[in-house]
């Protein structure tokens, strides 16, 4: 992709966590970028913060003329007012995972796809080659906090980190150097129709792979690989992968593990206030930074100062009487993980979940799967579904998913009386779960809960 001369961009739908990196990419080489949302959020509010213009009702009078390019999501709807008049005007259109791609595929491509798991990889590889001489650019599916940012820019690297997202098939878009797959979990099937349609395409997606470089796939997936490209496997506790892990034990909330290569075995991998299953996302990343000449002490340094994702198993709030983390967990198999993530740490309190379901699709094929990976929670507060692009399906609701728990301690609330039904429940440890708009609530949570505890 050209990068000379100013140009003018405009973003519909900018406040999406991938949207959001390409318009600060762009802002960066000095093009003039504005955009729309539906929804005012701490990411928009930080773009603004910026220079970037953004407004929030839709308003054709407020697109800007002259317009190099409309970079849009596929989340925006068809008959969304500023996308249907921007259709009718004579000016380039992309969605945005071609955008990446032109980018991307103008360096060594260092992609993370998979179901779950992506964003973190895919932030700790940033993070150990950004740490190493080796450097990177990235544009990532979520704030990484030692960035404080969803995008890294080093025009003096060759590699480019990115997410690889399956929705809408979007990654097939990239043609890596260095691929990754940590899952491939039915999800997205109002894209996909089946598992299987799912499965496929991510087939097709691993064997985009360079083979000058090659696949690092995880061990329990399988895939039809063209011979010509280089696997590895990787797996937590898989003793028959190329690079897995041994000897985890926990010392104070940190974790330390002896990681197994096919070359050496690096002792004592120290991962600092990290849940448990991010240990398998980090031998992806290790495997993948020793791949591009990162150096022992380079990777050992790096792993130990990764400071997380954003909404991630993210601490809110962390004192002796009372936890409040986050998690962007909108999966079953990711809620799961979560909550047993939780429940290992803190094996004697008193855990309240909530849950914000996101999408109507996703809440109609996993209902049943959303109760049960529920069910481990103390007391299970749920908000009505989150509907993103989709309009209701009748008979979808949170109820579905709520009628389905076979437990008491179960409830559900609005948005507006989620504060006061928390404080009532009187958690010792708090856990938010969801891909919609349930952030927005986190810092008054987190104030209600501050007050409650007296936390200075």
């Amino acid at each position: 992709m050209t990068t000379d001369g100013n140009k003018t961009y405009y973003f519909l739908g900018i406040g999406g966590i991938g949207m959001s990196a390409l318009a600060r990419y762009f802002k960066s080489l000095g093009y003039d970028v504005s955009g729309y949302d539906r929804t005012c959020t701490p990411l928009t509010q930080q773009l603004e913060s910026e220079g970037i213009k953004i407004h929030y009702a839709a308003d054709t009078s407020l697109i800007p003329n002259n317009l190099d390019m409309v970079v849009y999501t596929p989340a925006i709807p068809a008959d969304n007012e500023e996308f249907v008049y921007l259709q009718q005007q004579d000016v380039p259109m992309k969605k945005r995972a071609v955008v990446l791609g032109e980018i991307a595929n103008g360096k060594k491509c260092v992609a993370v796809a998979g179901s779950h798991g992506k964003t973190t990889t895919s932030g700790l590889i940033a993070h150990i080659l950004d740490s190493s001489r080796v450097g990177c650019s990235a544009f990532l599916g979520g704030i990484a906090k030692n960035f404080d940012s969803n995008l890294v820019i080093n025009h003096n690297s060759e590699f480019v980190v990115v997410e690889a997202d399956e929705y809408d098939r979007s990654f097939l878009q990239l043609n890596p150097y260095y691929s990754v797959i940590t899952s491939a979990d039915a999800d997205h099937l109002d894209i996909y129709g089946t598992h299987k349609n799912l499965l496929d395409t991510f087939a097709i997606y691993a064997n985009k792979t360079n083979p000058e470089g090659g696949l690092i796939l995880k061990s329990s997936l399988e895939f039809e690989i063209d011979e010509k490209i280089s696997l590895s496997r990787y797996s937590f506790d898989d003793l028959e992968a190329d690079y897995y892990t041994w000897n985890v034990r926990n010392y104070k909330g940190n974790y330390y593990f002896d990681f197994h290569t096919p070359e050496k075995v690096y002792y004592d991998i120290e991962m600092c206030g990290s849940p448990l299953y991010n240990i398998e996302n980090a031998v992806a990343a290790m495997a993948v930074a020793l791949k591009c000449g990162v150096t022992e002490e380079e990777m050992r340094s790096a792993v130990k100062s990764f400071q997380g994702i954003k909404r991630r198993f993210d601490y809110r709030i962390k004192t002796p009487d009372f936890v409040f983390i986050d998690d962007y967990a909108h999966h079953p198999h990711e809620i799961e993980s979560c909550i047993q993530s939780v429940k290992t740490l803190y094996p004697d309190k008193r855990v309240v979940g909530v849950f914000q379901p996101h999408l109507y699709s996703r809440t109609a094929n996993f209902a049943d799967d959303f109760a049960k990976a529920l069910m481990p929670l103390d007391e299970i507060v749920l908000l009505d579904i989150y509907p993103a692009r989709e309009k209701p399906i009748p008979g979808v609701s949170s109820h579905l998913i709520l009628h389905k728990i076979n437990k008491m301690n179960k409830y559900l609330c609005s948005k507006d009386d989620l504060c006061d039904i928390l404080v009532a429940l009187y958690p010792e440890v708090l856990v938010t779960m969801g891909a919609g708009d349930i952030d927005a609530l986190l810092t008054k949570i987190q104030k209600t809960f501050e007050e409650q505890f007296d936390i200075k």
